[in-house]
């Protein structure tokens, strides 16, 4: 009888889950165990590269890849978990209402920025979220060329300092000047509600933000919060406005709204607690991983956040451990105690980090260099070969 495996989601987490349980699979001889992925598209978005030029080009192709390594593929949406029954209730890309069950599911469904925080947000801003929204940005941008000279054209206003908004701030400068002209009077406004430019990062790197902040004419407006955003631009909560086209929305991220359908504690961010194996807690025969997992990552205390590096290694574990589970084989506690950052800073270069304490290694060309190697050729799926594929699926492969 058959054993099946359903994955919810193709992103980074996604992906390798069903790549680490095939493998898993393979190396037992099992060909009971069937891997079933339901995905909008079988694809790969990169979302960490969408802050930079020709979004719609940032994307992998996945069904060689699946072909190769036997994962199904179902494109579709689901809109509805039922663990009682293990059945998802899902809608297929003709519009048509689907059911599919599961022996174990994993949950890899992603994470989403919410705009409904602050009035006019989602009316009136813009975000890096989805490969879909990046693009509209994107076209916004290069559209400003057509647009009168104003204040408010050449003014671009980020909401919120953290990683995503960083990355998006440092490369403004340089993309107003290829749009607007080298002459046109450009301004970037990075809105932070913190005391100071990375507030929440370690004195060594928040350093070398403010420094490249400064040599690209970026501008932070610290312990300020938004109010409002409209056509004009953004009103500050201590009654400021700054006059921009183009707002920026990069905070609130959230889990997907999935989760909400399991019986489970989650965190202020909507992810699902998992034990050691990313067993939903309560919830045996499901599984979370990536942007909808709260997991430890080690015994200090730390715990996995929003990231690539983050996702990946946990797809590797929970499509591991779903499989083992079937197999009745020892699972494979998660664990990443590694953690490294790499901040791209535009034309300034990069800065590269190493431990939770942020510990600067690399700075401006060196660490722009590990910065592409990291988005044009780690975070990318393997080749579609099934011994390459299932190798680098090992979650006990070395990665970061």
């Amino acid at each position: 009888m058959a054993k099946k495996i359903l994955i919810v989601g193709a992103g980074f987490s996604g992906m390798w889950a069903a790549l680490s349980a095939a493998r898993l699979a393979d190396k037992h001889r099992d060909e009971t165990v069937e891997i079933t992925v339901i995905a909008p598209q079988p694809e790969l978005r990169v979302r960490p590269r969408f802050y930079e030029d020709d979004v719609p080009t940032l994307v992998a192709p996945l069904q060689p890849l699946f072909d190769a390594t036997g994962v199904s593929f179902l494109r579709g949406s689901v809109e509805r978990i039922v663990p009682a029954a293990k059945e998802v209730a899902w809608v297929d890309a003709s519009g048509n209402a689907q059911r599919a069950g599961y022996d174990r599911l994993i949950l890899a469904s992603g994470s989403r920025v919410n705009r409904t925080q602050v009035a006019g947000a989602e009316a009136h801003a813009f975000d890096l979220d989805q490969l879909e929204s990046a693009t509209v940005l994107e076209n916004h941008l290069k559209s400003l060329a057509h647009a009168a000279d104003s204040v408010a054209r050449n003014t671009v206003v980020v909401c919120g300092g953290g990683f995503t908004g960083i990355e998006m701030a440092m490369e403004l400068p340089g993309k107003l000047r290829a749009i607007l002209g080298s002459n046109a009077k450009t301004r970037v406004v990075v809105v932070e509600r913190g005391p100071q430019p990375g507030s929440r990062y370690s004195d060594a790197l928040r350093e070398v933000i403010v420094q490249a902040s400064a040599e690209l004419g970026v501008e932070w407006l610290v312990n300020a919060e938004v109010e409002s955003i409209d056509a004009c631009g953004v009103t500050l909560k201590d009654g400021q406005t700054i006059a921009s086209q183009t707002v920026i929305w990069t905070v609130g991220v959230q889990a997907n709204d999935l989760t909400a359908q399991i019986d489970a504690p989650r965190d202020r961010q909507g992810r699902l607690h998992v034990n050691g194996d990313l067993q939903v807690v309560g919830h045996d025969a499901i599984y979370a991983t990536g942007d909808v997992a709260y997991a430890a990552s080690d015994d200090k205390g730390n715990h996995a956040l929003m990231t690539c590096q983050h996702a990946i290694l946990l797809g590797k574990f929970a499509g591991n451990n779903a499989a083992a589970s079937l197999l009745e084989v020892a699972p494979l506690p998660y664990r990443q105690e590694n953690y490294v950052t790499c901040l791209d800073l535009g034309a300034w270069g990069a800065v590269y980090t190493e431990g939770w304490d942020q510990q600067v290694k690399l700075t401006r060309e060196e660490a722009k260099k590990v910065k592409i190697a990291i988005t044009s050729e780690l975070i990318y799926p393997p080749k579609a070969d099934r011994a390459i594929a299932f190798e680098i699926a090992d979650p006990l492969a070395p990665f970061v």
